[in-house]
């Protein structure tokens, strides 16, 4: 935290907690934040006043208090990787119950809007990392939920950019709401098919 604080002065700095599942745990961390200020303030260093501080959402615990947790940060950023694996129970790396493991799950397309909502209700942006930020069948569903930031492999960017132009932001929120009234990943992935 002190070299990200004391690098603040050369550029943009965003910090963000990882794994954060409480708010225990949030304050904990922002309260080590602060000590470590006080520290760089007493020793005269400089750094940037105008840090924003969030964290991700990895967790479903997270994802369920995100209405707390958004009074406490300036964003989020939703972790899909970890969060598709938590909330279905299902290691990605287990080649066995893979198939177990997929984004267009209800619950999780549930909670995804769930932490975007809340954080908008605080006026807090929400940001995505993971595959399914990148993914061109996610794009349309994430841009009518009100996502405010894709992150993903550069690789993926022209072409999601490109898709993104092609969409009207009117007809993703239409989908979106059809898609979150589905009750299974068949009829989700068939929707999205069609």
């Amino acid at each position: 935290l002190r070299a990200m604080l004391r690098a603040s002065m050369y550029g943009n700095l965003k910090i963000m907690f990882p794994m954060i599942s409480s708010l225990e745990e949030l304050l904990a961390a922002k309260e080590i934040l602060e000590e470590v200020k006080k520290e760089l303030n007493s020793e005269g260093v400089t750094y940037s006043k105008k840090i924003q501080v969030g964290m991700m959402i990895e967790v479903p615990s997270a994802a369920m208090i995100s209405d707390i947790l958004a009074k406490h940060v300036d964003f989020f950023s939703i972790g899909t990787n970890d969060l598709i694996q938590y909330t279905c129970a299902v290691d990605r790396m287990n080649e066995k119950i893979h198939h177990l493991y997929n984004q267009f799950n209800p619950a999780v397309l549930r909670m995804i809007k769930l932490v975007i909502d809340n954080a908008h209700k605080e006026g807090k942006w929400v940001g995505m990392c993971g595959e399914s930020a990148g993914d061109k069948r996610m794009i349309p569903i994430l841009l009518g939920m009100g996502l405010d930031e894709f992150s993903m492999s550069p690789i993926s960017i022209l072409p999601a950019r490109k898709l993104i132009n092609s969409l009207r932001l009117e007809d993703m929120r239409r989908l979106a709401d059809k898609v979150l009234k589905l009750e299974s990943v068949k009829e989700i992935e068939d929707l999205l098919e069609d």
